[in-house]
């Protein structure tokens, strides 16, 4: 059994598509296959449902799931245990942030801290949320953060990870509006006249909750789905050139609002409250990770 099989695995798990995949593990769709077949081999059961679109995990795929997360994240942690690494990167707190929240709350956040403490040696890696969970898996952050719903699974084991509220926020459906002030697109929408939808795609973290909230509605919803991005700032920008609707972080478009450049495309009824939670993993970090934690849990406790 090779390492690499196992990151092939998950790889699939999150994408459910061969050929996404193999882009992404830079290999060809046939040899990509070979492998995840070899694995199954290996395993003597099946682990994707091939007949599904798209495809989906079998039950031993679910069960073989975590097992195949533990053991790259404790492969990996063991890899760079065993590296002698520098003073300098021993003492770096590194985080992996997804895009938007890099963009719009990290910094203001870790101000806040630094200015009630002292200057912290940072790294930030902005990434899609999927990458951000790969990341915190592998040991190569010691902390994540994300925007977090109820309805998004993170598959982080509770057994072997922890997490923290530090923010709140608030995903609003915005649109351009016209020369009135009034939003040019408008929720529910008809089915004559279908809102244009602008949506993220499946890896986005807050696509997620945009999604649920949209498939558990009382009342129909029309929408036109006219254009997909993992990145919260690109469908900003298109909202902004009038090209339809999406639901985005209020931290994201705060001034926007106020000066008028975006406007709600529904009532409050259409906003989708969310959680800035920081993930960590249970066992023991560097000492001046487990410093930044400590801060936080006295800020928490309101001993800071």
């Amino acid at each position: 059994m090779e390492i690499r099989w196992l990151e092939d695995f998950l790889s699939l798990v999150d994408t459910r598509n061969f050929s996404r995949s193999a882009e992404a593990r830079y290999t060809t769709q046939p040899a990509f296959s070979r492998r995840i077949k070899s694995l199954e081999e290996w395993i003597g059961a099946s682990l994707f449902d091939r007949t599904a679109q798209p495809i989906r995990l079998t039950p031993s795929g679910e069960r073989f799931r975590p097992v195949a997360e533990d053991v790259l994240r404790r492969l990996y942690q063991g890899r760079d245990e065993a590296k002698q690494v520098s003073e300098t990167l021993a003492n770096t707190v590194r985080f992996s942030a997804t895009h938007s929240l890099s963009l719009t709350f990290f910094p203001t956040w870790l101000r806040g801290i630094e200015a009630r403490s002292h200057t912290f040696n940072t790294r930030l890696d902005s990434n899609q949320f999927a990458d951000c969970v790969q990341s915190l898996l592998k040991g190569d952050c010691h902390f994540m953060l994300s925007h977090y719903h109820p309805t998004i699974d993170l598959h982080l084991p509770p057994t072997h990870f922890t997490s923290k509220v530090v923010g709140r926020d608030t995903l609003i459906p915005v649109t351009l509006p016209d020369t009135t002030g009034q939003p040019i697109d408008r929720l529910p929408g008809t089915a004559e006249d279908p809102v244009h939808y602008l949506a993220y795609s499946e890896t986005s973290a807050i696509g997620r909750a945009v999604e649920h909230m949209l498939t558990h509605l009382d009342a129909p919803v029309y929408l036109n789905r006219v254009f997909v991005s993992h990145l919260a700032a690109v469908l900003k920008n298109m909202s902004s050139s009038g090209r339809g609707l999406a639901w985005l972080p209020e931290s994201s478009i705060h001034e926007d609002l106020v000066t008028g450049g975006l406007v709600a495309a529904g009532d409050e009824t259409w906003f989708i409250p969310v959680e800035i939670r920081l993930f960590r993993p249970r066992e023991p970090l560097p000492a001046t990770a487990e410093e930044f934690w400590e801060l936080l849990e006295a800020e928490e406790s309101g001993t800071w």
